[in-house]
C-alpha cells in the first residue's frame, strides 16, 4: 500500500524551480499560487516582529524576544484541570532531541525523519582529521529512538530512494564518531538519487561549506517540507507524498529547505532560506530560483528560525556573496552513492 507523490515537477526541475519560487517570492502580504504541476499553496508571509537593532557601538548579543503572556492554569482541584483530565499520561507529540558531536537534532516519530538538524560550520570543523574515512561508517539504525517510531535500514530496501543525509558526512570530518553520528537513520529522509541527493543537492550542501572561505561562521538549519500542489484538473490543492517501508511508515518528502545564516565574526550577518523540491534538478538551474522567505519556510514548516536576531538588519545572503552551485568532483559523487539503499 503506497501513497504516491502527485506532486511532479513535469519537464524536471526548471518548472519546480519556477512553482516554488512563484510560490515564495511575492513580495506582498499573501502569496499567490500558479496553477501548475508541482506548485505549492499561498502562504501568507507575516513581517517579522521587530526586537532591537544593532549599531556598531552596541555589543553584538542576539536580541531576546519579550516573553509571552502568561496564561493562567486552573487549579489542580479543579473538575476541568490537567491533571483531572489526563491523571495517566500526556500522549504527546514527542519530538526526540539529539545533541551529537557535530550536529543537534529533532527527529519526527511519525513520518521517521527529522523536523530539522542545525550544524555550525567552520573552517576549522570541515578540516580533514587525520584517519577520518568515510568509508569506515555505515548507515544504522539509532538506538536510542523507541522500536515503534524507528527508522529501519529494512524501510528503505529496495525503496527507490536514496538514503540522504540532512547534515552531510562531509561537514562532520574532525572526528571519525562524527562522521559516524551523520549515518544514524534519525539523520536520514528518502531523496531522489541522480539528479539530486547526488547531484544537485550535494552542489548545495558543498555550497554551504564553501561559505566558511569568506564567513567565520556559517549556520545551517535543514529539513523537510511537506508542501501542497494545485491539481490541475479540480483547481484544489492536496498534499500528497509517498510513503516507504514493510509496512509503509517512513515519508517522503515532497521538499527541502536549508536556511543559512552567516557571520563575518563582527556582527556582520546575512541570511537566506532555500526550498528545493524532492525530484530531478538540472545543474543549469540557479540556486537564486529557490531562495524564499524565511517566514514562508516557517509558516510551511511550523518552525521559527533564528528569531533572538533582529532579522529585518540582516543582509541578504545572496546579495551579500554570489549563491551558485558547482558541480562536485567525481570522487564526492562516487560517495554518495553510499546512500543508496540495499538492492
Amino acid at each position: 500500500m503506497v501513497v504516491r507523490n502527485i506532486a511532479v515537477f513535469t519537464g524536471g526541475a526548471v518548472i519546480g524551480a519556477v512553482a516554488v519560487g512563484t510560490y515564495f517570492k511575492s513580495k506582498q502580504d499573501t502569496v499567490k499560487a500558479v496553477a501548475v504541476p508541482g506548485a505549492v499553496t499561498p502562504v501568507p508571509t507575516p513581517a517579522p516582529v521587530p526586537v532591537s537593532v544593532l549599531t556598531p557601538q552596541q555589543p553584538q548579543v542576539p536580541a531576546r524576544p519579550s516573553p509571552p503572556p502568561m496564561v493562567s492554569q486552573p487549579p489542580s482541584t479543579a473538575i476541568g484541570s490537567p491533571r483531572k483530565i489526563m491523571p495517566h499520561g500526556f500522549p504527546g507529540p514527542v519530538n526526540d532531541f539529539f545533541a551529537r558531536e557535530g550536529y543537534v537534532a529533532s527527529y519526527n516519530r511519525q513520518f521517521r525523519h527529522p523536523n530539522w538538524v542545525a550544524e555550525h560550520l567552520t573552517t576549522e570543523s570541515l578540516k580533514d582529521a587525520e584517519g577520518v574515512n568515510r568509508g569506515k561508517s555505515t548507515f544504522k539504525e539509532d538506538p536510542t529512538v523507541p522500536d515503534l517510531y524507528k527508522a529501519k535500514l529494512s524501510d528503505y530496501l529496495r525503496s527507490g530512494y536514496d538514503r540522504g543525509h540532512m547534515v552531510p558526512a562531509a561537514d562532520c570530518k574532525f572526528s571519525q564518531n562524527a562522521m559516524d553520528e551523520t549515518f544514524y537513520l534519525s539523520n536520514i529522509a528518502p531523496q531522489v538519487g541522480d539528479g539530486f541527493n547526488r547531484d544537485y543537492w550535494a552542489h548545495f550542501e558543498n555550497f554551504c561549506r564553501k561559505l566558511t572561505k569568506k564567513y567565520e561562521d556559517v549556520y545551517v538549519i535543514t529539513g523537510p517540507l511537506y508542501l501542497p500542489y494545485q491539481d490541475p484538473v479540480d483547481k484544489k490543492y492536496y498534499i500528497k507524498h509517498e510513503v516507504i517501508g514493510n509496512p509503509p511508515n517512513i515519508g517522503v518528502p515532497t521538499h527541502f529547505y536549508k536556511i543559512i545564516l552567516t557571520d563575518r565574526g563582527n556582527g556582520d550577518m546575512a541570511m537566506g532560506a532555500f526550498v528545493l523540491p524532492n525530484n530531478v534538478i538540472q545543474n543549469e538551474v540557479p540556486l537564486t530560483a529557490f531562495q524564499v522567505p524565511i517566514e514562508a519556510v516557517e509558516k510551511a514548516s511550523g518552525l521559527k528560525f533564528f528569531e533572538m536576531l533582529e532579522r529585518k538588519a540582516l543582509k541578504n545572503l545572496c546579495k551579500d556573496t554570489e549563491c551558485r552551485t558547482m558541480p562536485h568532483p567525481k570522487s564526492l559523487k562516487d560517495s554518495k552513492m553510499k546512500a543508496l539503499p540495499a538492492q
